[in-house]
């Protein structure tokens, strides 16, 4: 999600996922898991566990959780094999959906998305139908109330190297080259600005203004979707009118 409706998706994706923390934790393992083999257990010398291990501790999944799960992709246990792929589609309205999962089963993950996506007015779509609409960005939320000074934060992003700070209704959202990612919101937690929502997505280009009922399908679709256990998250094009 993102404009105006970022907001309200945030905060109720953190509601829900509270409520199924056993699933939010499987699905933070599966990504510590990937990156751990792909870049090594090292959390200096590889971004994606960084940003992986930041998202976990956000999440508060215990340290000893982390430890283990790094400790285990480590090993030469071939059990658990994920395959990163996307998947890009329609939601209602014509609204562009990007899918990103980690999977041990393609066939049931395909089947899943389409079947969710028929089910909520959206249909699948080929590799490359939408994936032109949206590019890779670090985002990053920070509620109002945690920033006494705008032009303070701005200086502070972008001297860490942020491209740039968007100021909203109920916040902030300030947006990174995927690389200076972690580096940035390293520099906003020891200058004490919490942030209500951090990770390494893909950010669309340009929204789709809807209605807020309109909005509310895209909402349900999306939610459904970021229930399936393969699917680690999913971008939309669409922002609610004012």
């Amino acid at each position: 999600m993102s404009g105006h409706s970022k907001w309200a998706s945030i905060k109720h994706k953190k509601g829900a996922l509270d409520a199924k923390r056993g699933k939010l934790f499987s699905k933070l393992i599966k990504e510590i898991t990937v990156a751990v083999k792909q870049g090594g257990a090292d959390t200096e010398a590889n971004p994606r566990l960084r940003t992986a291990v930041l998202k976990a501790k956000d999440a508060n999944m215990p340290s000893k959780n982390i430890e283990s799960a790094v400790k285990k992709a480590s090993g030469n246990d071939s059990s658990e094999n994920y395959e990163e792929i996307t998947y890009e589609g329609y939601g209602p309205e014509g609204v562009a959906i990007f899918i990103n999962c980690l999977t041990d089963n393609i066939k049931r993950t395909v089947a899943d998305i389409r079947a969710t996506l028929s089910k909520h007015g959206g249909n699948l779509g080929e590799n490359g139908s939408v994936a032109w609409q949206f590019e890779k960005k670090g985002i990053i939320n920070i509620e109002k109330d945690q920033v006494k000074n705008e032009d303070e934060l701005m200086e502070i992003a972008l001297e860490a190297g942020a491209e740039d700070v968007i100021a909203q209704t109920e916040g902030f959202t300030v947006k990174t080259d995927p690389e200076q990612f972690y580096n940035i919101t390293g520099v906003l937690k020891n200058k004490n600005i919490a942030m209500v929502n951090a990770e390494i997505t893909m950010d669309p280009k340009n929204c789709i203004t809807l209605t807020p009922d309109k909005a509310e399908k895209i909402e349900k679709l999306i939610n459904a979707l970021e229930d399936l256990d393969d699917i680690q998250s999913v971008s939309s094009n669409e922002e609610i009118a004012e």
